[in-house]
């Protein structure tokens, strides 16, 4: 098995990143050696509690011109970026410096929105590219033209021991969203429906967990709907406060524009939670439509008002589709599953390339 290898990522720790934090944290469980370059200090002050609990911050290093030396004390295997971006960029010249094979996991924005001009030669100069989805391999061969053979969809993975249902689940009309507030995630759609589920008279209440750059705006469209009474932004959380609120939720929502692989909704299904999202990017390989949750045209008010009001007001139901989330998890996308391939393609890879 693969025993050292290091990460380059754009910052870490990162509380919208936790598939980082706890990809790491099941590596150093199972023994690998393991240290992160990280091209920026994270802004927040709060991180996971994960990243104390597996000993991930003492071993980041943020000195640019400190990683060629650390890397080379340290004899690492093989590189592994996060982001087909900037970290993707460095671990490619690091990577050739060293002589060892380098690979990056494209997740979402660094695919469709905003891809480096270059992506297609970094996926030729890697040994392999791991995406998330289905549905962003089939995006990254015919959009840059790299062979589906070079290319490993391997999802991310939610923790089912520290994400898991609560023995006994309240009676719950809440909705929760954990997203960032940003326009990519089109939260101002929501914020919609919950207007039509007033409108319905339909019982609820919804939180969105997250913070970004569309908070101010989402505040003002909250308070000339008059949803304030119903409609509680609470911030960022850490994993422990994002899986209570999962514990207290009757239904998960998304109503993003693209996505690559939503964590978010993994957690929730982990939680025994149904999800209501768009069928867009990989969320239909995640929810499985009418036996997991319910999928809807995107950017669609009224079908999402629908669908929330449907699993709101027939609870057996919702939690029917819960307990079989729960076991779609467990089937497809724990975490274990998921570095259980990672070290079986990169111990492949760092084997071909023995003399």
């Amino acid at each position: 098995m693969l025993g050292r290898i290091a990460y380059v990522v754009n910052v870490f720790p990162k509380l919208s990143e936790t598939f980082i934090a706890g990809e790491l944290a099941e590596l150093v469980r199972r023994g690998v050696q393991v240290r992160v370059l990280s091209l920026r200090p994270p802004a927040e002050a709060r991180h996971h509690e994960i990243v104390e609990e597996a000993g991930l911050g003492e071993r980041t290093a943020y000195d640019r011109s400190e990683f060629p030396a650390l890397l080379r004390e340290f004899r690492p295997e093989l590189l592994h970026a996060h982001f087909a971006t900037e970290a993707a960029g460095a671990a490619r010249e690091l990577a050739a410096e060293l002589d060892v094979p380098f690979t990056f996991t494209a997740h979402g924005y660094d695919i469709h929105r905003s891809p480096p001009p270059d992506f297609a030669d970094r996926a030729t100069a890697a040994s392999a590219v791991v995406t998330v989805s289905e549905a962003n391999a089939r995006h990254i061969a015919e959009t840059f033209g790299v062979p589906p053979s070079h290319i490993h969809v391997i999802p991310c993975g939610v923790d089912t021991g520290r994400f898991r249902p609560e023995a006994e689940r309240a009676a719950s009309t809440l909705i929760v969203c954990v997203a960032r507030l940003a326009p990519v995630k089109n939260l101002g759609l929501l914020l919609e429906a919950c207007a039509g589920l007033q409108a319905r008279r339909v019982a609820f209440r919804c939180v969105l967990v997250g913070d970004g750059p569309a908070r101010a705006e989402l505040e003002a469209v909250r308070a000339r709907a008059q949803l304030a009474p119903v409609v509680e932004l609470v911030g960022a959380a850490t994993q422990a406060q994002v899986c209570a609120w999962w514990h207290r939720a009757a239904v998960a929502v998304l109503v993003s524009q693209n996505e690559g692989m939503p964590v978010s909704l993994m957690e929730a299904a982990a939680c025994g939670v149904p999800a209501v999202a768009p069928a867009v990017g990989g969320i239909p390989e995640l929810v499985e439509d009418g036996v997991t949750g319910l999928l809807i045209p995107p950017g669609d008010a009224r079908a999402l008002t629908a669908a929330l009001a449907d699993l709101l007001r027939d609870p057996e139901r919702a939690t029917e589709m819960g307990a079989a989330a729960r076991r779609r998890v467990e089937e497809r996308f724990s975490l274990r599953q998921q570095v259980d391939r990672l070290l079986a393609l990169w111990t492949g890879l760092v084997r071909r390339t023995e003399p």
